[in-house]
């Protein structure tokens, strides 16, 4: 299936034809061990005896769909599409994050510790039908196109084929307006289910409460959230990129003999990623290494001639103080960094890159970069779609389900050919 392109004043006018018409990111060491199958909702016996009869043939025959999917579908680097869920350990919430400084790491509490407000779910979330996810349709609404995001899509499209579900993806084009228009097109369009990579963390909230009060199913998946959003969503799914950068940090930090200078490359400035690939490195340098200093962040995007641009100037103005580049992305950005470097015979600054692509596997291979983390973009759709399926199942699934990662090095990085995207 191929990614629907839209373009923004013919969506705006279908759409308002519509609504008149129808009026109304191994495990990290902080993880604790995988979740494993998802049990029966209830987890009484009747229970699931009661919800087995209610599906009748559809529920057993998706439970056996879902069991063998699980188990037998694989991703283009031969790992498990739909790997079990780990789920993270939430410690106590700190009392004023908001006045905690950028480099602490409470501040991002809320964005790291998702699932610390589960207990104040929507009481409008839809309950699970338990009658099969065999024949459900679902919409997904990503955030924007990309070569990770068309790996995804590959993901939830193999995975919802596998499990017998039918899913429709849609695309804003990393347009905040276009995506909440493409909300209430799939809310109009009445799915089974409808699940969002949320452009934006401060958005999600509205976005997710219009789905549930709407009566659909919302799932998050990939990019977090504000922790209030959660409220609306019956689960989110993807990778734990604090985590991930924490322990990217912590190699770093290793390299560089706990000193050193470190610029950084963001993400999109206001997403998840931007503060987990930015302060997540930040934060823990400061726990663990603090003679690490920050000397720059910036974001120039993810151009390769602009992060060339950036990396040039980085070394103009710091000199030898510049010992390590930390990059929110290995493909364009890598290429830029690299060049750069290259160019101005600084073959001692240390590059590290979050994802892993082809270009960031192959700079890894090359020695140009030094570590890089495994995120796999078919397994995030994998994910998202086996937890939806369970759902429909009427099965318990977790309200926040980690991606397993790992850390790719030159020892290796082999084992994690062909990559996704």
């Amino acid at each position: 299936m191929k990614m629907k392109k839209v373009l923004a004043l013919l969506l705006c006018a279908a759409l308002t034809f519509s609504m008149t018409a129808c009026k109304g990111g191994d495990a990290p060491a902080s993880a604790e061990e995988p979740a494993g199958t998802e049990e029966p909702a209830g987890g009484q016996e009747e229970a699931a005896d009661g919800e087995e009869a209610a599906g009748g043939d559809n529920l057993q025959a998706s439970k056996d769909k879902w069991a063998a999917a699980v188990e037998s579908e694989m991703t283009t680097d031969n790992k498990q599409l739909m790997a079990d869920p780990i789920i993270k350990e939430v410690p106590e919430a700190p009392a004023d994050p908001d006045s905690l400084p950028d480099d602490d790491k409470d501040k991002y509490f809320s964005m790291e510790y998702l699932d610390f407000a589960k207990e104040e779910q929507s009481p409008n979330l839809p309950k699970s039908p338990a009658d099969g996810c065999i024949g459900k349709k679902v919409t997904v609404i990503v955030h924007g196109d990309h070569a990770w995001t068309n790996a995804y899509m590959k993901g939830w499209e193999q995975a919802a084929e596998a499990l017998g579900m039918e899913v429709e993806i849609l695309s804003p084009n990393w347009d905040q307006a276009m995506q909440d228009q493409l909300i209430d097109q799939a809310i109009n369009s009445k799915p089974d289910a409808i699940v969002v990579i949320p452009l934006s963390a401060e958005n999600a909230t509205q976005q997710f409460r219009r789905i549930t009060e709407a009566g659909i199913p919302a799932f998050g998946s990939n990019t977090l959230t504000q922790s209030d959003a959660l409220a609306y969503m019956n689960a989110w799914t993807g990778p734990d990129d604090w985590a991930q950068m924490r322990i990217l940090a912590d190699t770093l930090g290793e390299e560089l003999g706990g000193k050193g200078g470190v610029c950084y490359i963001t993400h999109n400035v206001g997403t998840s990623p931007y503060f987990a690939r930015t302060y997540g490195p930040i934060t823990e340098f400061k726990e663990k290494y603090p003679d690490i200093k920050t000397l720059d962040i910036q974001s120039p995007g993810f151009e390769a001639a602009k992060c060339k641009q950036q990396v040039a100037d980085w070394i103009t103005k710091y000199g030898d103080e510049l010992n390590a580049i930390f990059l929110a992305d290995d493909s364009d950005q890598v290429t830029g960094t690299i060049d750069a470097i290259k160019e101005a015979g600084r073959d001692d600054i240390v590059v590290v890159a979050a994802g892993n692509s082809k270009a960031g596997q192959d700079a890894v291979k090359a020695d140009d970069v030094r570590i890089i983390n495994y995120q796999s973009a078919e397994g995030d759709g994998g994910l998202s779609a086996r937890t939806v399926a369970a759902w429909f199942n009427g099965e318990d699934v977790p309200l926040v389900g980690y991606l397993t990662t790992d850390m790719i090095t030159a020892d290796n990085v082999d084992s994690f050919y062909p990559t996704q995207w």
